[in-house]
């Protein structure tokens, strides 16, 4: 669903080969799944972003974030309208206690940067795989910390192209929520108040927490990283394996062996194995043990 109208727009906007046309979006998820956009764009400037923002707007033409990709699973249909990527906004900037980020750089870059100036608070994200902005749109944490801990304020676009700026407070940041995707906010920037600290000591608490993500996690497939949110008084993985469940396949959609809580791809998986195996995985554990399951990885696109 292409049209001329919304490519000249786009052209206007932002250069030629920042603009890819049906463009198969499996290149651009984790699990290595996902059919094409209409119109994959990346923008290099704020100004670019709000003007393709708006474009997507005034146009009527439905416009949808990737962020990287990692907790994400594209439908094999692909997705119509603009797809916003922010691979080309990746800055990370340290000023005394802060580190400021812009949305499409890595999580685990702003950790890794605020142990290069000897900052404390970040540690907990040396191991999460998303982008800046997908970590503040699902308050990312993990072995004890979380985004609302550090986040001082955010800079974001909404849905009609408006830069806006809003506190820790007013993002309303809760587990695996936030305002963001409730109003449909566009994450640009995130800046990370942090305490000075000791660089033997940052360093050390890191490299366990990467010790204890690989030991546990099979990052020797693609996958789409923890796949359920934790349900009151259980544990999403151990429900699974208690199921029996492991090494259970649809296609190449593999529950894993090494965590139960992931979803490998194990060759060539299609996004509708992924989500026919994700069903058949809430429905056993559902009718043994009267728990429902509810997704963490945002599911997107056509069938």
């Amino acid at each position: 669903m292409t049209s001329t109208s919304v490519y000249n727009a786009l052209q206007q906007a932002l250069p030629e080969t920042n603009i890819l046309v049906d463009e198969p979006l499996k290149h651009y998820t984790h699990t290595r799944t996902g059919g094409i956009a209409d119109y994959l764009v990346l923008p290099s400037t704020y100004e670019q972003a709000s003007a393709v923002v708006s474009i997507a707007h005034q146009e009527q033409i439905p416009l949808t974030l990737l962020g990287n990709g990692s907790n994400l699973i594209v439908r094999d249909g692909g997705i119509r309208g603009i797809v916003l990527h922010f691979s080309h906004l990746t800055a990370i900037e340290a000023d005394g206690t802060r580190v400021t980020a812009q949305t499409g750089a890595p999580i685990i870059g702003v950790s890794r940067r605020a142990l290069d100036e000897k900052l404390t608070g970040m540690e907990f994200a040396c191991g999460i795989p998303g982008s800046v902005g997908g970590a503040l749109v699902m308050n990312a944490g993990a072995y004890g910390g979380e985004i609302s801990y550090v986040l001082d304020y955010a800079k974001l676009l909404t849905r009609e192209g408006t830069l806006i700026t809003l506190t820790n407070e007013e993002l309303e940041l809760a587990y695996r929520s936030s305002i963001i995707s409730k109003e449909q906010l566009i994450v640009l920037e995130a800046s990370f108040k942090l305490e000075t600290g000791d660089y033997e000591a940052i360093k050390a608490k890191m490299d366990e927490l990467t010790y204890l993500r690989e030991s546990k996690q099979p990052l020797e497939y693609p996958s789409c990283g923890s796949v359920f949110k934790r349900p009151p008084n259980h544990f999403a993985g151990k429900l699974i394996q208690d199921s029996g469940l492991q090494q259970t396949r649809v296609g190449d959609a593999e529950v894993s062996e090494k965590h139960a809580g992931f979803i490998v791809n194990r060759g060539n998986a299609t996004a509708t194995d992924y989500v026919s195996l994700i069903k058949h995985i809430q429905d056993t554990v559902r009718n043994k043990f009267n728990v429902d399951l509810h997704t963490e990885v945002k599911i997107i696109g056509e069938d």
